[in-house]
This record gives C-alpha cells, structure tokens and sequence, in this order.
C-alpha cells in the first residue's frame, strides 16, 4: 500500500501552524516545531500515523495570540 499524498488544504494547513508556532513559541522551540512541520508535509505523511502531528496543528491554530504575538501561558 503505497502513501497517499496530503491533499492542498491539509499542506497548507501545515504551512499556516509551520509559521504561527514560531510566534506562540519563540525562539528555539519554536523554530524546532516549525521545521518539523514543515518536513512532515514534505516527508512525514508517508511515515503515516498523522494524528500527533495533526494535532499539533489543532493546537497551533487554535490558540490565542496577545498583541506581542506570543500566546497567553506565561514563559
């Protein structure tokens, strides 16, 4: 059984977190999670078990940027 590749919305899903989640986590962590994401588009689906990483994108998405950029938990 041969990967089937991730359809437009789903990349670019992945593209938006890849970029949000250097402004909810900067610095180092943030940069790490970004290129990870950015790699599982281009690679990782084909590895299959997506759920973590998908969630992932959930949480990117959905969380809460104050006027600094950065989420809301305190660092």
């Amino acid at each position: 059984m041969s990967p089937v590749p991730m359809d437009h919305h789903e990349k670019m899903r992945l593209r938006a977190a890849a970029f949000r989640v250097t402004r909810l986590y900067p610095g180092p962590v943030g940069e790490v999670l970004s290129r990870e994401l950015l790699t599982w588009e281009e690679f990782g689906y084909r590895l299959g078990g997506g759920q973590l990483v998908m969630r992932l994108v959930d949480h990117v998405l959905k969380s809460p940027l104050n006027a600094d950029g950065r989420d809301g938990v305190a660092a």
